[in-house]
């Protein structure tokens, strides 16, 4: 079933770099940015990572929540939280739960090989816990000043 803007976004429960579980119902009251990325310290997924870091305070300006999620185990989100600095908590989803319950885990293609992975994407979620907006096959660039602003505007507005 795919998953439609106006909907209550999936609950989920993962453990987090913190080293506790954390579930989306917990975060009703805060807008919440759910964001699926491939894998620590790749460039990419270190530039995005990096460009939500610089704007954190922006957002919690706005009552909101970042969090990152990807299939990597959590002692190699701590170490890329320690690189880099990353003030938000990252989730680690190695068996792809969540990722496959927002249609996030996909058959990529890279260098003519074929294998499944995530599709680097984007959820905003309201305080109510609906989902407002999603972005996916998210390009990098800008791509954090995009969301910042969709929260300013359309959200908190």
């Amino acid at each position: 079933m795919a998953l439609e803007i106006g909907q209550v976004a999936p609950d989920f429960q993962l453990e987090a770099s913190s080293g506790e579980q954390v579930t989306l119902s917990q975060l009703k009251g805060k807008n919440v940015v759910l964001y699926f990325y491939p894998k620590d310290m790749t460039p990419g997924c270190t530039t995005q990572a990096c460009d939500f870091r610089d704007r954190v305070e922006s957002f919690e300006s706005l009552d909101t929540v970042i969090l990152g999620v990807s299939p990597d185990p959590l002692v190699r989100h701590e170490k890329f939280i320690e690189k880099y600095d990353l003030p938000f908590l990252l989730l680690a989803d190695e068996d792809h739960e969540v990722a496959e319950l927002y249609h996030v885990w996909k058959l990529k293609k890279n260098f003519g090989k074929e294998y499944m992975g995530i599709e680097r994407s984007t959820f905003v979620i309201d305080k109510e816990g609906k989902l407002v907006k999603e972005w996916r096959k998210v390009r990098v660039k800008d791509h954090v000043e995009e969301a910042l602003t969709f929260i300013k505007e359309e959200v908190e507005a």
